[in-house]
């Protein structure tokens, strides 16, 4: 191959490649092509083979003209190959069916015990309380003894309370100060109430606190029984603190969760941390429903065949009291300056009154079917 049909081939290439790469709308095509022009039978390599027979002054400008006409095919064939991928095929077909079922992807939502205990801390959140939870392992100092539990009392009992057995040496904050301090056994908490020993003895009044957590005692589980459930403990210290004020605060709050029509009664009873004590009831919201519940009462349902009051018209929600002095004397309070109240209630017992719910056990057990219902 002589110089001057070297020369005619390198601009017939140049030319018939730009035509020959306009028609190409393939990839199986466009590899043909590069195979034509760049592999290593291909034109170009041939044009390259043919140098080493010119005379050597000719040499370098024509292999100078070889190489760029490589790098110009190679370029034409890469924008080619990007066009031929990112080009959508003119006979494919896109067809969008709008009602078509779609694949939803179902949202979560709280459990009826979380939405309860978010509603009523919220309701003495705006009464200016202070939400405060605790350590659900505690001392039997905090959950007894602080609270003038007496050592005789059955709830110290290991038939009425979950105590721990604790490693030989001390692993926690907990575990030290037991071992420290004669605080007695750790256990898990069987009330609230223990935060309010501990809140006392780390701030001074006033103080108006409200403390929502899981508790735990040794009851077998049945309807209404279950080792583990929810209380919200709440107490206010300050100077000239009445029963008075802890009625109200009350009253404001049955009204608030279950309907400003609800009737309430204070019964006396005892609790070793106050003094004098009370439980709370409200009316039967099943025979006797109030606005915000329902607007008539259960159907076949009397005050004599009541499921839930069985007759008596009246449902217990909750125990209070004036804080009894000899807490105050636990926590280093002056009982004649400070006075107080404190009161707690079962999360699940509120919920089970409220939604109309006869099983505590269905709180727990996670069936999507009750749970999606709230």
């Amino acid at each position: 191959m002589d110089i001057n049909t070297i020369k005619i081939e390198i601009d017939s290439i140049s030319k018939n490649i730009i035509v020959e790469i306009t028609g190409i709308n393939s990839t199986q095509s466009l590899e043909e092509l590069q195979l034509k022009y760049l592999g290593r039978k291909g034109k170009i390599a041939q044009l390259t083979g043919a140098i080493p027979t010119l005379p050597l002054p000719e040499r370098g400008a024509l292999g100078c003209q070889i190489n760029a006409l490589k790098n110009k095919v190679a370029s034409l064939i890469e924008k080619k190959q990007k066009s031929i991928t990112t080009k959508p095929p003119e006979t494919a077909k896109f067809i969008y069916d709008i009602g078509l079922p779609a694949i939803v992807q179902e949202l979560g939502q709280l459990h009826p015990i979380t939405k309860i205990i978010d509603e009523i801390c919220a309701i003495f959140n705006q009464m200016g309380f202070s939400v405060i939870e605790g350590p659900e392992i505690e001392t039997e100092h905090n959950n007894f003894t602080g609270l003038n539990i007496p050592l005789e009392h059955p709830s110290r009992e290991a038939f009425d309370t979950f105590y721990l057995k604790l490693a030989s040496e001390p692993v926690n904050q907990l575990a030290n100060e037991q071992a420290n301090r004669q605080t007695g056994k750790l256990l898990l908490r069987s009330h609230t109430s223990p935060v309010q020993i501990r809140v006392m003895k780390s701030q001074e009044p006033p103080l108006a606190v409200i403390v929502p957590g899981r508790v735990y005692r040794p009851d077998a589980v049945d309807a209404s029984h279950s080792f583990m459930f929810h209380q919200i403990e709440g107490f206010i210290v300050d100077e000239n603190i009445r029963f008075s004020d802890l009625k109200g605060i009350l009253e404001a709050f049955a009204k608030a969760i279950f309907g400003k029509d609800i009737k309430m009664r204070f019964r006396p009873h005892f609790f070793p941390f106050t003094e004098p004590s009370v439980e709370v009831d409200i009316s039967c919201i099943i025979c006797e429903p109030v606005s915000r519940l329902a607007s008539e009462p259960v159907k076949g349902c009397k005050p004599a065949n009541c499921p839930v009051c069985h007759g008596k018209r009246w449902l217990e929600i909750l125990g209070s009291g004036m804080i009894h002095p000899n807490v105050f004397k636990n926590v280093g309070y002056d009982f004649k300056k400070y006075t107080g109240f404190a009161f707690g209630m079962g999360v699940e017992r509120i919920a089970m009154l409220k939604y109309g719910i006869n099983d505590i056990r269905l709180f727990f057990e996670n069936d999507l079917r009750f749970l999606k219902q709230f």
